[in-house]
């Protein structure tokens, strides 16, 4: 058994998120078009006397580090699966946001899967990989495969999308923090009373992510949990005006929020973006990335 493990892992932004009506278990049926962009988390884990979850970087105090933690419950299910006590030290050391819409504690649960198979010598199947994240929550599996997919079912079942170049996207992280069962009770009561279509893939989106056009891009994303993150925080609003107003070609929230997501033509007007957003006063801090990325890669082992 090796020393430690280290992986790392990317955040996501959602081009596309159709959402069904609630399904009686809750959940909300999605056409959920992932693209992994070049933000990532690391998770370390070594072995230890028993479970213990540390955590560095920005926001890392508001990151749970029990057993609610995303990469200790994928720790745990590894382990029973395998007959393996979960006796880890798991270090994640955090650069995508904390509450931000953008996968980073999906990113912790895939890293610390694999990091934890890896240490182990689990030799788990990509298949028992895909269906613990599957079992861990819904944006977990892509946190492991990467690149860009189209999630279906709640977003779990995955399909890769080709993708023709990279996207330049400038990210504007909010002042605070959305819960995203609050936005998706949001979402169900602006929808009361109304008819939610079948949620599916826009096919001039994924015509543009295959051509890497980001003009055809920017016209063809959504994002159908937005009127419900800027019904709980209006001042979102502002934010996406502001990026608009400087050049973005598109702006929209990001998942559940609370971050926005502005797509650019190319990295150099990305840098103009961010920093016009980044002296707007309408958000808290401003990251630029590419994508797409790959997902979930050992480091050192």
């Amino acid at each position: 058994m090796s020393a430690s493990v280290a992986v790392r892992v990317p955040a996501k932004v959602n081009v596309q998120l159709a959402v069904g009506a609630a399904r009686p278990d809750g959940f909300h049926d999605l056409a959920n078009v992932f693209l992994a962009v070049g933000l990532y988390d690391e998770v370390t884990v070594t072995p230890a006397e028993e479970l213990r979850v540390t955590c560095e970087g920005p926001d890392a105090d508001q990151v749970p580090l029990d057993r609610t933690n995303l990469a200790a419950r994928a720790a745990i299910v590894l382990a029973e699966r395998h007959g393996i006590d979960p006796a880890v030290h798991l270090h994640i050391a955090k650069d995508i946001p904390v509450a931000g819409g953008m996968a980073g504690g999906s990113a912790d649960g895939a890293g610390a899967l694999l990091a934890c198979d890896a240490l182990w010598g689990t030799n788990a199947s990509r298949e028992e990989l895909l269906d613990i994240c599957a079992e861990l929550g819904s944006d977990v599996p892509f946190s492991l495969v990467g690149g860009a997919a189209l999630g279906t079912g709640r977003g779990e079942k995955l399909r890769p999308l080709d993708v023709g170049g990279d996207f330049h996207w400038v990210f504007a992280m909010a002042e605070r923090g959305l819960s995203t069962p609050a936005v998706f009770r949001e979402f169900d009561r602006l929808g009361e009373g109304t008819h939610i279509p079948e949620p599916v893939a826009s096919e001039p989106l994924l015509d543009a992510l295959a051509k890497g056009d980001p003009d055809a891009l920017a016209a063809a994303v959504s994002n159908d949990l937005q009127p419900a993150a800027l019904s709980l925080f209006p001042e979102l609003a502002d934010t996406l005006a502001a990026g608009r107003a400087a050049g973005a070609l598109t702006a929209l929230v990001s998942g559940s929020g609370p971050t926005t997501a502005f797509l650019a033509r190319d990295a150099e007007s990305a840098v103009k973006v961010a920093e016009t957003l980044r002296s707007s006063g309408t958000c808290r801090t401003v990251r630029t990335a590419s994508g797409p990325a790959p997902g979930a890669t050992v480091l050192s082992a």
